[in-house]
């Protein structure tokens, strides 16, 4: 099973710059995306067919043109479900949850916290709520995770550790979300499988010609619950590939037939 998780800054803007063409030649089982910030109604119509998958398609209800998420997944889903159940986190536009046969899988869009204190907080208090949405899940099957977690885990995990201290996205208190989060068990695949590698990014700023120097972060993930590691088959970042500051992360899972 291939799975694809990229935040695409504006669908139809990765559309026009050239970036589309991936989908096809992804052919994947499962591809999540972040920041669609569009209506799927309000685009044309030979960009809303995507043959062969089943289409789930989430927008901010506070804002158009915000933030918003999709899942195309081959697998029909059991059930799909939208934001996280406390209404205090909904109206963003920033989680689909697929129950599929065998685990739960959340793609998210987490809040950035870069531009005030207030919205801090919204970012933190959202990581919480998710932990404890996913735990609840995961007691009834495995879960995957996978997004834009806007936040840096490792110095391992940025080109300029040091000058980003102080910057939410690499804030200590974001880390140690991300600390809890891992040690409630939930895995890093890329790590997993590549251990510290370093230079290995999925953004990079539109300023200073960024990805041409690779001078990036990494804060696109795919996590795994403890229970899927032995699943865990291949993990990777598309650096290549065009139309987004962000870049596409996969993941290869592989299941007994059953």
């Amino acid at each position: 099973m291939h799975l694809y998780s990229w935040n695409v800054n504006g669908f139809r803007a990765v559309r026009a710059n050239g970036g589309w063409s991936w989908f096809e030649s992804a052919d994947a089982d499962i591809v999540a995306l972040q920041e669609v910030k569009a209506e799927l109604a309000d685009l044309p119509e030979e960009a809303r067919v995507f043959p062969g998958y089943h289409v789930s398609w989430f927008s901010a209800a506070k804002k158009r043109g915000y933030s918003g998420v999709a899942v195309f997944s081959r697998l029909k889903p059991l059930a799909v479900n939208f934001d996280l159940p406390d209404p205090v986190w909904q109206g963003e536009g920033r989680l689909i949850h697929l129950e599929l046969p065998r685990f739960h899988f959340f793609n998210v869009y987490f809040p950035n916290g870069q531009k005030d204190e207030g919205r801090l907080n919204y970012k933190l208090g959202y990581y919480e709520a998710f932990l404890r949405h996913a735990q609840e899940m995961r007691g009834t099957k495995p879960v995957v995770v996978c997004g834009d977690f806007n936040t840096a885990h490792r110095p391992v995990d940025l080109a300029r550790p040091r000058e980003n201290e102080k910057f939410s996205g690499f804030l200590p208190v974001e880390r140690a979300w991300m600390d809890r989060f891992t040690a409630a068990g939930y895995l890093d695949t890329f790590r997993l499988l590549h251990g510290d590698l370093p230079g290995m990014y999925t953004w990079w700023s539109y300023r200073s010609r960024a990805r041409e120097s690779n001078t990036g972060w990494r804060i696109d993930y795919f996590f795994v619950s403890g229970e899927l590691a032995g699943n865990v088959k291949n993990a990777w970042i598309d650096a290549a590939t065009p139309g987004s500051d962000h870049c596409p992360v996969g993941l290869e899972l592989e299941f007994e037939e059953e």
